[in-house]
């Protein structure tokens, strides 16, 4: 058996976990206070008087409000120059409050009345004639705009936000590594309770609640668990699986700390591996290395997928998305969401800067047989990348040696 896999139970596991020591500081005042400059910075390059974000991660990115998008507006009307007005329901004002973590105007609605007239009078208070839309905001919610305020010229805000999130602060990368570094004890604990015969629901379970034991916001993000054939599809199947003896294990899973997000893919086998199954393990890992290796700043986006699959296509992978090989892009940005701007795909062109945060996870599925899937997080830096966890270190060692 490899080492670290099985020998243990969940409630061992379990017992031994204790909230996350030193945990990172929340995102304080001045840093929120930076991030509604930049913003206006970015909207003056647009030619955008003012940036409306509807409830959802850049509502919390930019004033501390956690909230998800419902049918009532909750917004932030942001002008070109000048402090931020919340348009809120008057009967969450108390809970606005309690959450709101910037200096803000708040405007509030009725149940009967339209939030959208009341943000165009706002908008045209400010003087706004030019309205940018944050790309997640629902489409109703638009529409209401554009019927409320017909004057007003819309443009996306997705350079706005993307703009201002993809590059991460000190204080981001730390919430980030705490989320990475408890999922992956979370990954180093679940591979000791395997046993033949042991559910993937039963996986999910215990990965939920050692997250929950480490301080993760609500447990488990999410937590994808797939056993034998079912791992040679990205997404797994649906249903229960039941490890047997030569299964590959694929677990992929996450948490969030204060709302930013972990996501690492580990790949091992449950007894003793196969020729081919070691064969394209060693491939994988070649090629997530060589992903990892190409990181400059100033490199497109696209070039690091075009390195990982040129490993792939090396060892007789692919080409392009054929299976066997690779499906999809080799890698995605993260932070407040799990899968935001930019992308590690052909046609994203984007340079790469410091502070961007990214997965590198080049899986490889034959169709019908099984999977493989390493995936790690990295931050581009002045002068390659760094690793918030460090990979796999082999087939048979899915986690490093303490030290």
């Amino acid at each position: 058996m490899s080492r670290g896999i099985g020998g243990s139970t969940a409630e061992r596991e379990l017992s031994e976990l204790r909230p996350w020591p030193n945990p990172a500081p929340a995102i304080g005042p001045a840093e929120r206070a930076e991030r509604l400059a930049a913003a206006q910075r970015l909207m003056d390059g647009i030619g955008a008087e003012a940036l409306i974000v509807g409830a959802g991660v850049s509502l919390r990115y930019f004033a501390g409000v956690g909230w998800g998008a419902t049918e009532r507006l909750v917004a932030m009307l942001l002008p070109r120059q000048g402090a931020p007005v919340m348009v809120c329901p008057r009967f969450e004002l108390g809970s606005l409050q309690a959450a709101l973590a910037i200096e803000a105007e708040v405007v509030l609605w009725e149940e009967h009345e339209s939030p959208y007239e009341l943000a165009g009078r706002v908008l045209a208070d400010l003087g706004a004639a030019s309205l940018a839309i944050d790309p997640a905001l629902p489409f109703f919610a638009y529409d209401g705009l554009r019927l409320a305020a017909p004057d007003l010229a819309f443009v996306s805000g997705a350079p706005v936000i993307d703009g201002c999130r993809m590059i991460k602060s000190p204080a981001e990368l730390a919430l980030m590594s705490q989320a990475k570094a408890m999922t992956l004890e979370a990954h180093r604990r679940a591979a000791r309770i395997l046993r033949e015969g042991i559910t993937t629901g039963e996986v999910r379970r215990f990965i939920d609640s050692a997250h929950r034991a480490m301080g993760a916001d609500n447990g488990s993000s999410f937590c994808a668990v797939q056993f034998g054939t079912a791992s040679a599809y990205p997404h797994g199947l649906p249903g229960e699986q039941r490890l047997a003896k030569g299964d590959i294990v694929l677990i992929d899973t996450g948490c969030q700390v204060q709302g930013y997000n972990s996501d690492i893919t580990r790949t091992y086998v449950f007894g003793e591996p196969t020729a081919e199954q070691r064969r394209v393990w060693d491939t994988e890992k070649r090629a997530q290395a060589a992903a990892f290796a190409a990181v400059k700043p100033g490199v497109p986006c696209e070039e690091i997928d075009r390195v990982a699959r040129a490993v792939l296509a090396e060892a007789g992978f692919g080409p392009d998305y054929e299976l066997p090989g690779l499906p999809h892009r080799t890698g995605h940005g993260i932070g407040l969401s799990i899968h935001e701007a930019p992308y590690l795909v052909r046609g994203d062109r984007t340079p790469l800067q410091p502070g961007m945060c990214f997965s590198n996870e080049p899986m490889i599925v034959i169709p019908d047989a099984f999977g493989v899937r390493l995936e790690d997080h990295f931050h581009v830096t002045e002068t390659g990348a760094a690793w918030f966890t460090e990979p796999q270190p082999s087939l048979e060692q899915p986690f490093p040696e303490r030290n």
